[in-house]
């Protein structure tokens, strides 16, 4: 009867070790943008792989009261990125397909989520 429990009871924890270890899913490939640096100057950056579901603020447009918005997304991924106005992914959105041709520099944004 014991034999039974313990067995169980590692197979349950095995279950649960199999499915924390597997890997997060991400995005193949780069998603580009502009910022206003420092300096007043534009400024690139770039997201490589970024993970799938996930609100990704960008650090050089975080604080709406400190920064300005970062700007020409450009979605060399394979999934479908949104873009928010605001960070947190709050505010207006706008839709980028995969492997798209890049944005205007007047498309703003302060965070973006990839739907995979």
């Amino acid at each position: 009867m014991r034999f039974r429990h313990s067995a169980a009871a590692v197979c349950g924890a095995l279950a649960l070790t199999a499915t924390l270890a597997a890997p997060a899913h991400a995005a193949t490939g780069d998603f580009g943008y502009r910022f206003t640096g420092m300096d007043g100057y534009p400024r690139s950056s770039t997201l490589h792989d970024p993970a799938s579901g996930e609100c990704v603020t960008l650090p050089e447009a975080a604080d709406p009261g400190a920064s300005a918005p970062a700007f020409a997304p450009h979605n060399d991924t394979d999934e479908y990125a949104v873009v928010f106005t605001e960070p947190d992914c709050t505010g207006d959105s706008w839709t980028l397909r995969p492997h798209g041709n890049p944005a205007t520099d007047r498309l703003k944004l302060r965070s973006v989520v990839f739907l995979g």
